[in-house]
């Protein structure tokens, strides 16, 4: 935990050097050859390697400019493998497996390392070494940095961060913001092409990542978000006050002194540590884009980057505005608390014995088929080894209601046990003691500090009818030409026309599928557009032929 003390005093979470430790080098020079040698070829090996070694200096007594030094000489190969080895947990479904869960341990304790190795440079400063004179903002922007890049890993892998992250970078940035330290810029070396960075950038970057929902946005998205916010954060003002005009986005509210990020300023109540983000700019800027894009420009017209679809912007700039910008409690089906338990079945066919009470034969697993399953699960699909429905033989997951509208919910799994779930995944859930189910699909996942699992859920329209679909296309193999589905009814009250769910490898516009229904009778549909495509599945437009 970081304190602020006295007047140019800040307090940082250290143990002391040891005369014991032993790193591989132990200097910028030594360190330089040390990195020539490094094989990179073995990924595992070189994380590892670094991580310990880094570990090491940390704990060896050395001058505080050559331990800089020497975490600058690491840094580019650092932020290369840990770039390289985070792609092993890209699009995994939650919760991540044993091995995958050490793969992002072992991220997350690495950009830790570098954070601690700055701090103790910072450290040196705080106690006067003269050759770190004039390198205050410097150190404390490198701290803000690696503090935000180990959060900003828990984002993009969906695990909750320890809230105590929060007060490290509070007290940095509070330290800065004293000493006057906060707008002084500092060079990129890594990223030229990048404007230069200050703790002001640094701070309000993480704190605006954090704000934006993360958990409801691809990985791609956030990578696109953090080069945004590179280039956006200097335009949002951190102030002791603040005044709100009727019609302008209201501003963002933090407590240096607590546990928490960014909160809505109707919420909290003023004390000399609070501090607060005037959005009236960023609005702006979010505001002008967009519509520049609809106007017709292009992404790197409007300078978002090389991009090549400018309604994806249009939709992440929306969305960003509404997080950082909006009212939340005027968004249209606010959800409101609930008590309520539900059970929980996912996977298509799970869905469907379930719902019609006999399960579907399908007569062979393909090689695609198994393809598919392993690159969206990690696996070939099984039960989950939870509770099943009477008579079914179906697995269910008892999942608590956190919140609830007509849109969708909120849930948290009750046991830290059960399946893999991913993004955009077919689920079917009972609420209650209700009879019925409700079809819906996974929106957002995460993974709590105590390992449960909670989802987001949107509901799917329609009531919902099981049905086998059959098709003839010449391009389809034989085992994969009959598959479960379902039909969900026009909703009048919403003006939504009747769909059907199929697998999301079925869909092609014009194409015709037999419908057998649970009472036999037989129809032709024939497939209009795509609505919506998940991971296991797609929603279609249809007309009957």
């Amino acid at each position: 935990m970081l304190k602020t003390g006295p007047p140019n005093m800040l307090t940082l979470p250290l143990e002391p050097t040891d005369d014991r430790a032993d790193p591989l080098f132990r200097d910028a020079k030594s360190c330089a050859q040390w990195l020539s040698q490094l094989q990179l070829t073995n990924l595992q090996q070189a994380h590892s390697l670094l991580l310990t070694q880094i570990n090491e200096l940390t704990r060896f007594p050395m001058s505080g400019m050559e331990r800089l030094k020497t975490l600058e000489l690491l840094r580019d190969t650092v932020h290369y493998v840990q770039s390289d080895y985070a792609k092993k947990l890209i699009s995994r479904p939650l919760p991540l497996s044993e091995n995958e869960l050490i793969i992002f341990f072992s991220i997350v304790q690495l950009w830790q390392a570098m954070t601690l190795g700055y701090q103790r440079c910072l450290q040196a400063y705080i106690d006067g070494d003269k050759q770190l004179g004039k390198r205050g903002a410097f150190l404390c922007q490198r701290c803000l940095l690696y503090g935000g890049l180990a959060i900003a890993e828990h984002l993009r892998t969906r695990y909750e961060f320890d809230a105590r992250q929060w007060q490290q970078l509070h007290g940095l940035y509070g330290f800065a913001e004293e000493q006057g330290l906060q707008f002084k810029e500092i060079r990129e070396p890594l990223n030229e092409g990048a404007p230069p960075s200050s703790c002001h950038n640094t701070y309000v970057k993480t704190l605006l990542t954090c704000y934006a929902r993360t958990a409801e946005l691809t990985r791609s998205q956030l990578l696109l978000l953090d080069s945004w916010l590179t280039e956006w954060s200097n335009a949002v003002p951190v102030e002791r006050s603040y005044t709100t005009s009727r019609g302008d986005a209201q501003p963002l509210a933090l407590d240096l002194a607590s546990t928490k990020g960014l909160q809505p300023v109707k919420l909290v109540t003023h004390n000399g540590n609070m501090r607060y983000l005037a959005l009236v700019p960023l609005s702006k800027l979010l505001r002008v884009k967009t519509i520049l894009l609809q106007q017709g420009q292009t992404p790197q017209q409007v300078k978002l980057g090389d991009i090549n679809s400018g309604q994806e912007c249009i939709e992440l700039l929306t969305f960003l505005h509404q997080c950082w910008c909006e009212d939340h409690n005027t968004r249209f089906g606010e959800r409101n608390p609930n008590s309520q338990h539900a059970q929980l079945c996912y996977q298509r066919e799970n869905i469907y014995a379930l719902l019609s009470g006999k399960a579907f034969k399908q007569t062979a697993v393909t090689n695609s088929m198994v393809q598919q399953q392993i690159e969206a699960y990690g696996r070939v699909l099984q039960d989950s080894p939870t509770q099943t429905q009477p008579g079914s033989g179906i697995p269910l997951e008892d999942w608590h209601f956190e919140n609830q509208s007509i849109l969708g919910a909120k849930l948290m799994r009750v046991d830290t046990l059960g399946g893999r779930l991913n993004h955009n995944q077919l689920v079917a859930l009972r609420i209650g003691d209700a009879e019925t189910f409700m079809l819906g699909a996974t929106s957002w996942l995460s993974v709590t500090r105590t390992g449960q699992l909670c989802i987001g859920v949107r509901y799917l329209p329609g009531t919902i009818q099981t049905i086998i679909i059959h098709s003839a296309d010449a391009g389809m193999s034989a085992s994969d030409m009959a598959a479960p589905g379902f039909l969900l009814q026009a909703v009048p009250a919403l003006k939504t026309p009747p769909s059907l769910i199929i697998p999301n490898n079925w869909f092609k516009p014009g194409r015709v599928l037999d419908i057998q229904h649970r009472n036999g009778e037989k129809q032709k549909a024939k497939m209009d557009f795509s609505v919506e495509r998940g991971i296991d599945y797609e929603r279609v437009s249809f007309t009957l032929v």
